[in-house]
């Protein structure tokens, strides 16, 4: 390669256990900030209360919803405008994550995050908003969260699902970053170890949900993960889910763990270098997506779109509505018939099969 251009973010980020009440006041207070607005879906209300008793809060915005409709990001925005906000804080995952963005982008208010799953949105500059079935999604220095306080303690009450089904979301950042748009040396590099954390770590919190080093390894691996898919771009993988989630307002996380699989077996034999950043993550020289797929078996996560709730009659409308958004960079030329059948695999649960080398 005779030219590397890899774009950074700027961001300060904390790692601790059982410490997020402290570290989220002296960040504030290191923000100089007086007037934080508090974005917190209504089942995180008390954990978002307790954590931001010592900063100076003047509301707390619940009505957080997947994906940020475009009215979410609305009513947002005009909390924000009202008490005069001059701090975000999100306590919760990527959906309160991206609430807080959406009122960032049109106010360019700092955001303080403090994430309670593996989304990791915490971590890059990109937003999304629906609006009429349709997911957009940008890229803009002003949602990068200023600061990331992790705090692994805070994940001990995430259910077994969700903490399978996150940190696959957190997997699938790594993984799109090895052939997406901008994808380079450093991000993969940083793809490799985040990979290499949570697939060490995600069957040890389905073995003991409470093991905390476990929980703080996954946090580090989905940071690591999400500033690589910051630095590489979207990749297909990403732009399937995407187009499903606006579309269908399927759950996020889940979603990603059931078609990541299946991008994987689709691309793997077009893009050798990424079946060898993979092979290396998983300790599999030979059989990198068989390694792949025993990490599903371990953890059982979501296997199927159909019980995500995509109707199977969706299927035609949603290939189509996917194929617009193919990135022309990815390792393989894809058909619609090739796309058609990996959402019908997607849709039924069948195994992940791994495609055959075919020509860009």
């Amino acid at each position: 390669m005779t030219k590397v251009v890899y774009e950074s973010w700027g961001q300060r980020v904390v790692f601790g256990s059982g410490t997020a009440r402290q570290d989220v006041a002296a960040e504030v207070t290191g923000l100089g900030a007086s007037r934080v607005l508090v974005i917190a879906a209504d089942g995180e209300r008390a954990l978002a209360e307790d954590i931001c008793k010592d900063i100076p809060v003047v509301a707390v915005f619940g009505a957080v919803r997947p994906h940020v409709p475009a009215e979410v990001a609305e009513a947002v925005r005009a909390a924000a405008r009202e008490h005069d906000a001059d701090l975000l804080l999100s306590v919760g995952g990527g959906s309160t994550t991206g609430t807080a963005k959406a009122a960032a982008l049109t106010t360019g208010l700092p955001i303080l995050a403090v994430p309670t799953t593996y989304a990791g949105s915490e971590a890059t500059p990109v937003w999304g908003l629906t609006e009429d079935g349709h997911k957009r999604i940008g890229v803009d220095p002003k949602v990068l969260p200023r600061v990331v306080v992790y705090d692994a303690t805070l994940m001990l009450s995430l259910p077994t699902r969700l903490s399978v089904t996150s940190g696959l979301n957190a997997l699938a950042h790594c993984v799109d970053a090895w052939w997406a748009p901008r994808h380079n040396p450093i991000s993969s590099a940083l793809a490799v170890e985040g990979v290499r954390s949570l697939a060490s770590a995600l069957p040890r919190i389905v073995a003991d949900g409470q093991d905390v080093a476990a929980r703080r390894e996954i946090l580090f691996g989905t940071y690591l993960g999400a500033v690589a898919f910051a630095g590489a771009g979207s990749g297909l993988h990403h732009k399937v889910c995407h187009v499903l989630g606006g579309a269908y307002d399927l759950e996020h996380a889940a979603l990603h763990s059931v078609v990541l699989p299946h991008v994987v077996g689709l691309n793997l034999a077009a893009a050798p270098e990424a079946e060898r950043h993979l092979a290396t993550a998983l300790d599999s020289p030979k059989d990198p997506f068989s390694a792949l797929l025993d990490l599903y078996s371990r953890l059982e996560p979501p296997c199927s779109l159909a019980e995500l709730g995509l109707p199977e009659e969706e299927l035609d409308r949603a290939t189509d509505l996917v194929m617009a958004q193919v990135p022309d960079t990815n390792p393989r030329r894809v058909t619609r018939d090739e796309m058609r059948e990996l959402l019908g695999r997607a849709w039924r649960g069948d195994t992940p099969t791994p495609y055959e080398r075919a020509a860009r």
